[in-house]
């Protein structure tokens, strides 16, 4: 059964009872273009998401596609499914849509589906959000999902991560006595400094290891660029994972990126919910729960591009070099590397994001 809704004005979500946490699984994936005519094999798309009872999808490029995908995840597990989708968002020429997709046996959609109204007109592709409610014992879930600009430069992602900490608080408003949880596409590693809004309205990432978009070179990931943003007090996240879609498919980075997407999905666990994916699809050393406390730091001799272009002063060719002079025994011996100085060094240093700096 489909709900397609195109609904751009506020909705507001009944107050509901405070709730336990729920017991499903959630998935979050950028589809790279879904519903261009670009040979996507929606039966390998399927194989894959049906792992998840619940899912937030970046990149819809039109609403029949994702019916198509429900289709044909229907076929695959014998089960109904349901779907929605925004309205196109995007400034320019380029524009794109989310959707949510659910497993009808597990989730159910209650209220409140909206595309964020934006009131500084920071989201160049505002958020989509929506409440779901796990079927089996009636706890609710506020979701929303978007896909951060990538822009030039780091500073050009910056203004919508940040925003993001408003929009965690409004969901509280919208939506009362959910668990809160933002998914998506960030094109920002979680360690980075411009998410210190959404930590100080007490939301974590989910997935601080590893990496999620596909390099094409067979079996090496790159990013961390999606996640899941939530508060431990409210939803009791016991695994996340990101789902090696290639090597569970049998198919290589270059076909899997052209087939299916650049971009590995990624899933929470809840409660006593156990993921639906190949076991061999987990990704080694991903934290199965978030920490608690602390945010995470930058260990300069496995940090990823994208964390080591988060330090004050350190862009993707400086942080590429710091990668290329492994190993580091502080960040002081940074100096060797060719542009930077000690005031570079002082700013990384009094940062506090470098592992025992």
């Amino acid at each position: 059964m489909t709900r397609s809704t195109k609904i751009i004005c506020f909705i507001a979500a009944l107050a509901l009872p405070s709730t336990a946490p729920a017991d499903i699984t959630i998935g979050s994936w950028n589809l790279k273009h879904l519903g261009w005519k670009n040979g996507k094999r929606l039966d390998a798309v399927a194989d894959v998401a049906k792992g998840a009872d619940l899912w937030a999808l970046q990149e819809v490029m039109g609403a029949d596609a994702v019916t198509e995908l429900e289709h044909e995840l229907e076929k695959q597990t014998g089960e109904e499914w349901s779907s929605m989708s925004s309205h196109e968002v995007g400034r320019s020429s380029y524009r794109e849509s989310y959707a949510f997709l659910w497993r009808d046996s597990a989730v159910e959609y209650t209220q409140g589906a909206v595309v964020y109204l934006d009131p500084g007109d920071l989201f160049a592709r505002e958020p989509y959000l929506a409440e779901f409610r796990d079927l089996d014992n009636g706890d609710s879930v506020a979701m929303a999902t978007v896909h951060i600009v990538y822009g030039d430069s780091r500073s050009d992602r910056t203004p919508e991560v940040r925003e993001l900490g408003s929009i965690w608080d409004w969901m509280s408003e919208v939506y009362p006595g959910s668990s809160r949880i933002i998914a998506g596409d960030y094109n920002l590693a979680p360690s980075d400094r411009a998410w210190q809004p959404l930590r100080d309205a007490g939301a974590l990432p989910a997935i601080i290891s590893g990496a999620t978009t596909l390099s094409e070179t067979d079996g090496q990931y790159a990013n961390l660029y999606d996640n899941f943003w939530y508060a431990p007090d409210e939803l009791d996240v016991t695994h996340a994972g990101i789902v090696r879609y290639p090597e569970a498919l049998g198919i290589d980075h270059k076909t899997a990126r052209s087939i299916v997407s650049d971009h590995a999905p990624i899933y929470v666990t809840t409660g006593n919910a156990r993921q639906g994916f190949d076991a061999a699809t987990e990704l080694d050393g991903v934290e199965s729960t978030a920490p608690k406390s602390s945010s995470h730091c930058i260990d300069l001799n496995s940090a990823s591009v994208s964390d080591l272009d988060a330090l004050p002063n350190i862009g993707p060719a400086r942080a590429s070099d710091i990668i290329g002079g492994r190993p580091w025994d502080s960040v002081a011996d940074l100096r060797r590397v060719s542009g930077i100085g000690p005031a570079t060094i002082q700013g990384i240093q009094q940062s506090g994001m470098v592992c025992g700096s």
